[in-house]
């Protein structure tokens, strides 16, 4: 493994602040099994509050979030999903929707921004006559992560709930990075929020904290939420300790997210003048950039090693080189990645 001088493979990859490291070692804790943890009770009563819910529940993953969200949705029958193709819970999350809810995707799928249309959500709800497809629940994600970071429009999540909910179906929303929208859009999280019965977002991704996620939606729904967490294994107990760092997370993380964006753009800009056509700068909206290697006729996990061997790490997402920007990326970290990406397309030139 390389030891990353500047680290972009994800912005999961942080490391907690001193803040953050003093709040856990003096967290007051109790056994959250039994529900009694003060400060993991304390970050769901916050998250509720900032995501206009009236509860959430604190678990350890995205996915676990994602899963006890959708599987509270699910009737008797088929187990149907209406997500767009490339979204994390038609692709990452296949798998675990499988094992732990007998659940498969109705994929949509959208434009090149991974966003799909009220018309496509329609159709995939109408089945034809001899169809016996039943959609249960539809799940929407934003920002969309494999579609390079990009913003979900406020009028088109309204115009799906709102479709949806005339068919009986409700909405679910990964909101992984829904404070990365809020920052890029101008949107407050709650309007967002307010159009799904029941959303997740993560602490340990653009926030920047190391652990966690919150299920957040009506209270009774978060209680069936919590018995799910407990039937998938994440009855953990002492967790305010995580729960600590969650707590700085969400009060002060979204506050930096523009510079992320920032960052992440001038990366792209950067990019762009080392390799032209490679990526339009403008195609970033938020925190992360793609870059398509194709034009040079280069794999993408090639120049994921190069990268690697200059000390700067990305990943292979979508076919493509991902890099995202976070809290610990500075302005001269910026630089110095731009910099490996100018001896990396000398080398390939």
């Amino acid at each position: 493994m390389h030891a990353f001088r500047v680290d972009l493979r994800s912005d999961t990859v942080t490391k907690p602040s001193a803040a953050m490291r003093r709040a856990m070692t003096e967290a007051e804790v109790g056994d959250d099994w039994f529900g009694d943890d003060p400060t993991v009770n304390r970050l769901q009563e916050r998250a509720a509050e900032v995501t206009g819910k009236e509860a959430a529940l604190y678990v350890a993953t995205g996915v676990m979030a994602n899963q006890i969200g959708i599987r509270l949705h699910l009737r008797s029958g088929g187990h149907l999903v209406a997500a767009e193709a490339s979204s994390h819970v038609a692709t990452t999350e296949m798998m675990s929707s499988a094992a732990l809810g007998g659940m498969t995707c109705k994929t949509i799928h959208g434009d090149r921004r991974g966003q799909i249309t009220a018309e496509q959500v329609t159709a995939a709800l109408n089945p034809g006559v001899l169809d016996v497809q039943v959609v249960d629940v539809v799940a929407l994600e934003n920002t969309h992560g494999r579609a390079g970071g990009r913003v979900m429009a406020l009028d088109d999540l309204r115009a799906i709930s709102d479709l949806a909910h005339q068919h009986g179906v409700p909405v679910h929303l990964d909101g992984a990075r829904i404070f990365n929208a809020s920052a890029a859009s101008g949107v407050p999280v709650p309007d967002y929020c307010a159009w799904s019965d029941t959303m997740m977002f993560c602490v340990s991704k653009g926030l920047g904290a190391p652990i966690g996620s919150l299920v957040c939606g009506r209270a009774d729904v978060v209680r069936e939420a919590r018995r799910l967490k407990i039937l998938f294994g994440g009855a953990w107990r002492q967790a305010g300790i995580m729960a600590a760092a969650g707590l700085i997370a969400l009060e002060e993380g979204s506050k930096r997210l523009h510079e992320d964006h920032e960052r992440a753009r001038r990366l792209a800009e950067g990019v762009a003048e080392a390799l032209p056509g490679w990526i339009d700068p403008s195609d970033v909206e938020t925190n992360m950039v793609f870059v398509d290697t194709q034009p040079l006729g280069v794999p993408p996990l090639e120049v994921v090693g190069r990268l690697g061997e200059q000390g700067v790490g990305a990943t292979f997402v979508a076919g493509k080189v991902r890099m995202v920007t976070h809290v610990d990326i500075s302005d001269e970290d910026v630089e110095t990645a731009i910099s490996a990406w100018r001896t990396v397309a000398a080398a390939l030139r």
